[in-house]
């Protein structure tokens, strides 16, 4: 197990990974990351803030960039991640707008009786 921690440490601090993490293969898909954690965190939230045209234009931007961080040379798999998790989340919320809108409709408010 020493060998392994040893061997570990010493990539950390290599010449090749301190210039990765002065990159923009690093920075920018870290970066990137605000927009699925974002997503993420509205899945909980109510359904009628959705904006289906900004979701969609989501759901392509990631789409695109997905196929970019495949096709660039060297591949970039943290910006490929970023954009998957995204895409995941804005065909999740897509279909919370479709439902909400299309399928169930709103739901009406119960009124309280004193």
């Amino acid at each position: 197990m020493s060998a392994f921690a040893r061997k570990m440490f010493g990539q950390l601090k290599s010449k090749e990974f301190r210039d990765y993490l002065m990159s923009t293969h690093f920075w920018g898909p870290i970066a990137n990351w605000g927009i699925p954690l974002a997503a993420l965190a509205d899945i909980k939230k109510d359904p009628s803030f959705i904006s289906g045209k900004m979701t969609l234009a989501l759901t392509f931007y990631s789409m695109m960039f997905m196929r970019f961080a495949w096709r660039v040379q060297p591949r970039n798999m943290l910006l490929f991640a970023c954009h998957f998790t995204n895409e995941c989340a804005q065909l999740t919320q897509g279909a919370r707008f479709i439902n909400y809108h299309y399928i169930e409709g709103p739901k009406p408010v119960e009124e309280k009786k004193e």
